[in-house]
């Protein structure tokens, strides 16, 4: 029988969210700071020999589920090669997710390497607001990348912040796109990861705002129910080949049933998305450390982990609000 990781809550534990780098080509606002952040040096990244043999003993723990992210994962050289090495693995699945700028050209390969769907980080389908929520003009690629995907016919997310006085008038159109498509568009609540250190406001677009609106115009939109674990509420338009969600990312319905851990590009660990990590496994693995060793650091901190994104966010050091710029968490 299969290996199975659980939690002190009892959660089973089988997807890791690792990301390859904390560079991205993109300036999000709601992300980073216009002038971006100050990059971790290579050298601390950790390697892909790191991340591959990471990937064996979470495999081996019972992790069957990989996503990629970044910054921007198809920023960081050779990818592709650990993309291969990691395929061989035997995962049931490998995501990733990307801003889209230089993805289409990869698409083909992605997938003969069987890559399971790719969630492509948008936020409207204005160009002249993508440029101004971005800060930088690449939405014609981000659009190529969408049409290649469709194309190879990997499945395609398209995620969608939802920001008050910046996209809201984007959420329609975004929805539009599961109209004739087979794309799953989430609209996700914006979440106070954008390196400014600041503690968040009242939030107006909440996960009931967001449905509310698409009510409004798809009144017979209907409730589907939800997979294992999954971090959003869908939902079905009638006629429409792609489904809607909603992901309620700073309100945390879902924490409930997460299922997932984290590796920031440096190597911490963080067995909540609002935590501020709990160990370094770069360090542990730069030290010597066995495959064994490895395991029972993992054990350990799956059996102190927060019961929710508030806990977890309540026990950072002296309160501090969160300051992290989500392009070191991994998107």
């Amino acid at each position: 029988m299969a290996a199975k990781l659980y939690d002190n809550h009892g959660r089973e534990i089988n997807y890791v969210r690792m990301a390859v780098t904390d560079r991205c080509n993109l300036r999000c606002f709601y992300c980073m700071p216009a002038e971006g952040i100050d990059y971790v040096p290579r050298k601390e990244l950790l390697s892909y020999e790191e991340m591959h043999r990471l990937m064996q003993v979470l495999s081996q723990m019972g992790i069957t589920k990989l996503r990629l992210t970044g910054g921007e994962p198809f920023i960081r050289r050779d990818i592709m090669d650990f993309l291969a090495a990691v395929s061989k693995l035997g995962l049931e699945q490998i995501n990733i997710t990307t801003n889209g700028t230089l993805t289409a050209p990869l698409v083909p390969e992605l997938k003969k390497l069987g890559i399971h769907s790719i969630n492509l980080s948008l936020d409207t389908l204005d160009k002249d607001r993508f440029y101004e929520i971005t800060r930088r003009n690449e939405f014609d690629k981000v659009m190529h990348t969408m049409d290649e995907l469709l194309r190879y016919g990997i499945k395609t997310k398209v995620n969608a912040v939802v920001m008050e006085n910046k996209n809201t008038e984007d959420l329609i159109p975004l929805a539009e796109l599961a109209r004739h498509q087979p794309i799953d568009v989430r609209f996700i609540e914006e979440m106070p990861f954008n390196g400014a250190g600041s503690h968040y406001p009242v939030l107006a677009w909440n996960h009931r705002h967001i449905l509310d609106h698409l009510r409004q115009h798809y009144p017979e939109i209907e409730r589907l129910p939800d997979p294992p674990s999954s971090t959003s509420a869908n939902y079905r338009v009638p006629g429409f080949k792609g489904k809607i969600g909603i992901i309620a990312a700073f309100s945390r319905t879902f924490c409930g049933t997460c299922n997932r851990i984290r590796i920031t590009p440096q190597g911490m660990l963080k067995t909540c998305l609002y935590d501020e990590g709990i160990f370094n496994v770069r360090s542990l693995m730069r030290a010597g450390a066995t495959n064994e060793q490895m395991r029972d650091a993992f054990l350990d901190a799956l059996n102190h982990r927060a019961k929710d994104g508030w806990e977890a966010e309540r026990n950072r050091n002296f309160g501090s609000p969160v300051s992290e710029s989500m392009s070191t968490i991994g998107g």
